[in-house]
């Protein structure tokens, strides 16, 4: 291990990539395969291979109590450490003795970590942590908590460790990457290239590929800038989820690769009987009614009734753009009752260990589908998007005839759901609709009439696309508008992170509630780094409380903050959250006295339809 931690260095020591991939190159090349291995997966910042469910349960407080147990330092001395440091690992190099250390290598640290994986409640694993730092150098130590905590800010992605096995085991790096996606285990992946075996590498499901993402586009002249004959989907405020299916078993994982199929219980009986299959699409709370928002705020329970979100041609004069539900030129009718609903009514489904049935039925989930990665044993993320979809209607279509799952197509080819109060309540399965746009003006009448509808607005996408895992490029686009901005008071502000340790640019901010100021969100992007070091200095000096790495200041800072949306929320004592607030601009024209007020952002969050 002790190796591994000066390696480590070095990777941190240059901006290089091609030197970084050097120097990864030649540490796994001089070690045996299954100590390469495991060192593999710790290059790559995390303590497990990607595809292991196993976990570490070990949080911030617990690792900083065990460092501070083990340096016997103060909390003091550990809080100053950090705040000239920033990052926990770098803090346990400084506070911890000088000690020979018992030479583990990376396979005894992971044997460990799975013993610390296995143990039951804090303080066992407080004990085998514990003893862990003891047998370590202070450089050791320093590694082996930033591979814990999963970021070992040394500038290494997994992507150049891919590329060090490539050039390590003279392989292509295309084989490295495609072995890796299947696998999800850059250990294994490195054992295969030692064998010269990558072409035996075979998808292993339920580990979850990563998301294709999207750029932000200006405007539809700037996203038709790019490909021409764009399809277009509606963006869906709801949660970005894989679906892996082999028959019976159905997991459900999020963008950030976790698995959330317990929060979404009825989803697997949904898409049951599809064989060998991932599917990417956006899970929603959905109505097939306009819910009614009380005085309170507070939305009722939706009604659940039968119904259909029927779809109808546009007359060829009208000039209006089409939509593909696969085969037919359809639109979708403004004043069908079946609608995704914001974000914040999908928020009472999520991070739950366990969902009544009363939970299920009162706010009723879609799975809305727009892409499929893998299918018919072939990985299909290198084929054209159009050929993509096409293999999902066809996957779709034959789900419909077995009878097995929930999704539906009516006779035109749009998707729908349908709820039956007789029979269990559960999630279904949409095909969410393709439209197709070839002009500015039709990709602008697509735009308002998904926010009629009560959708973000646009995902505009090349239909020769491949899909890119991880990787954000100009092959999907991008188009909304923030809901609304509003002029807030900075309360408190946190120290940053990584390059922006030194400086506060975290901002907590406030409306006004009458004679008060009541929290409202939390923002760090958006100014500049000449604006937040001016800042910084500014709070220093109007400090009323310092909490260490928070500070309460004088509410005089007034900014305009832009979010997606509004959602009610515990968090902050408004009741309100933004969601996705970013900074617009410092308001130094303006007094706390004309920030914007609780009423204005009630008549924010009731105006998004819950």
């Amino acid at each position: 291990m002790r190796r591994l931690a000066e390696i480590c260095e070095r990777i941190a020591a240059t901006t290089k990539k091609l030197e970084k991939t050097a120097i990864v190159a030649e540490y796994l090349k001089g070690k045996p395969p299954h100590e390469a291995a495991v060192a593999a997966v710790f290059l790559s910042g995390r303590p497990f291979p990607l595809w292991e469910e196993t976990t570490l349960q070990v949080g911030g407080a617990l690792l900083w109590r065990v460092v501070a147990e083990v340096a016997g330092t103060s909390e003091v001395e550990l809080t100053a450490a950090y705040r000239r440091l920033g990052d926990l690992g770098a803090v346990a190099s400084e506070v911890l003795h000088a000690r020979q250390g018992k030479d583990l290598t990376p396979v005894d640290v992971q044997k460990v970590f799975r013993e610390i994986a296995a143990a039951r409640g804090p303080v066992a694993k407080a004990s085998l942590l514990k003893a862990l730092l003891e047998q370590l150098t202070p450089l050791e130590a320093k590694y082996v908590i930033k591979i814990m905590t999963g970021d070992l800010r040394i500038g290494l992605k997994e992507s150049l460790v891919e590329e060090a096995l490539s050039k390590a085991y003279d392989a292509s790096f295309a084989e490295v990457q495609r072995a890796n996606m299947l696998l999800g285990d850059i250990g294994e992946t490195l054992r295969l290239a030692s064998a010269g075996s990558l072409a035996e590498a075979r998808m292993r499901l339920f580990h979850p590929l990563g998301f294709m993402l999207a750029s932000p586009a200006e405007s539809a002249e700037d996203a038709l800038g790019y490909f021409h004959d764009a399809l277009v989907e509606d963006k869906y405020d709801g949660i970005r989820a894989q679906a892996h299916c082999a028959g019976d078993e159905v997991r459900i994982f999020s963008r950030t690769r976790d698995e959330i199929t317990e929060s979404f219980p009825e989803l697997p009986d949904a898409l049951a009987g599809l064989e060998d299959v991932i599917l990417d699409g956006e899970i929603v709370a959905w109505s097939y009614s306009e819910p009614e928002v009380t005085e309170s705020g507070e939305e009722p329970e939706p009604p659940i009734s039968n119904g259909t979100a029927e779809a109808e041609p546009f007359p060829e004069e009208t000039g209006q753009p089409s939509v593909s539900g696969p085969e037919a030129e359809l639109t979708l009718k403004l004043s069908d009752p079946g609608r995704a609903l914001p974000f914040s009514a999908l928020q009472q489904r999520l991070g739950r260990k366990k969902v009544s049935e009363e939970m299920i039925r009162r706010v009723p989930v879609a799975y809305l589908v727009f892409d499929v990665l893998y299918a018919g044993g072939e990985l299909l993320i290198g084929r054209p998007l159009r050929e993509r979809q096409q293999i999902l209607d066809a996957l779709l279509a034959r789900m419909d005839h077995t009878g097995k799952g929930a999704q539906k197509r009516t006779s035109k080819g749009q998707g729908r759901l349908e709820f039956e109060p007789e029979r269990e309540q559960g999630a279904k399965v949409i095909r969410a609709p393709v439209f197709r746009a070839a002009s500015p003006p039709e990709l602008d009448a697509l735009f308002e009439a998904a926010q009629a509808r009560g959708n973000e607005g646009l995902m505009i996408k090349d239909p020769q696309s491949a899909y890119t895992p991880g990787r954000r490029g100009k092959s999907w686009l991008k188009l909304k508008r923030e809901l609304a901005t509003l002029d807030v008071v900075v309360t408190a502000v946190e120290w940053g992170h990584g390059k922006r340790i030194n400086v506060l640019s975290d901002y907590t901010f406030a409306v006004r509630a009458g004679e008060r100021l009541v929290n409202i969100g939390k923002a760090y992007s958006g100014l500049t780094d000449a604006e937040i070091a001016e800042m910084t200095q500014w709070f220093l000096e109007h400090t009323i409380e310092d909490q260490g790495f928070r500070r309460l200041v004088e509410p005089k800072i007034v900014l305009e903050v832009a979010f997606n949306n509004m959602m009610r929320s515990d968090r902050h004592n408004s009741g309100y959250a933004l969601r996705f607030p970013r900074i617009v601009r410092l308001r130094p024209d303006k007094l706390p006295q004309e920030a914007d007020t609780i009423e204005r952002a009630r008549e924010i969050y009731e105006k998004q339809g819950l």
